[in-house]
């Protein structure tokens, strides 16, 4: 997207991560948002705003951790900010292997694609995380790999279309 902060970018009139806050707002009791940049528009949304714990920008991992840090509840949802058409039962699914203990972490999944940054996790793998980071694993499924990880099978992959180039903005519109 030329270097825009995607969660910024409008789509209807709101910027999308306005849109996969409102779909995910009745699935969870808390929203934290991960952000690095622009963090007054972030803060407008009313929800706090957390910064990677590292200066040296780490990737989606580092964002994970703050949420792990700061959630106040035993599972943290992740999900980007460029995905606004997410499924309005994403959480009730993804938390189903975790409440029966089948897993520690569930990635959602729609035909032949896993979904490594829609996921849900237990809290308590905050300090296997800074592990990992500190080791140089920067990749999501590298992480979710070291943990008994499923995947969520959803049959709507345009739910998870994330919108990574002007043509996708252009034809979700």
């Amino acid at each position: 997207m030329g270097g825009q902060d995607k969660g910024l970018i409008m789509l209807a009139g709101r910027p999308l991560v306005a849109h996969v806050v409102q779909r995910i707002a009745p699935q969870v009791a808390e929203i934290l948002i991960s952000a690095n940049r622009n963090l007054s528009d972030y803060q407008a949304l009313g929800y706090p705003v957390l910064c990677d714990a590292s200066p040296d920008l780490q990737g989606p991992l580092a964002g994970l951790l703050s949420g792990l840090r700061a959630a106040q509840h035993e599972w943290l949802l992740s999900v980007p900010c460029d995905t606004p058409l997410l499924p309005v039962n994403l959480v009730t699914e993804l938390l189903k292997p975790l409440l029966a203990d089948e897993a520690d972490i569930t990635v959602a999944q729609a035909g032949d694609r896993r979904h490594h940054v829609v996921m849900l996790c237990r809290r308590d793998l905050a300090a296997d995380l800074q592990t990992s980071l500190s080791a140089g694993v920067r990749a999501v499924h590298a992480w979710q790999a070291q943990h008994r990880t499923l995947a969520v099978t959803f049959p709507d992959a345009a739910a998870f279309a994330n919108l990574n180039q002007p043509d996708d903005l252009a034809r979700l519109r």
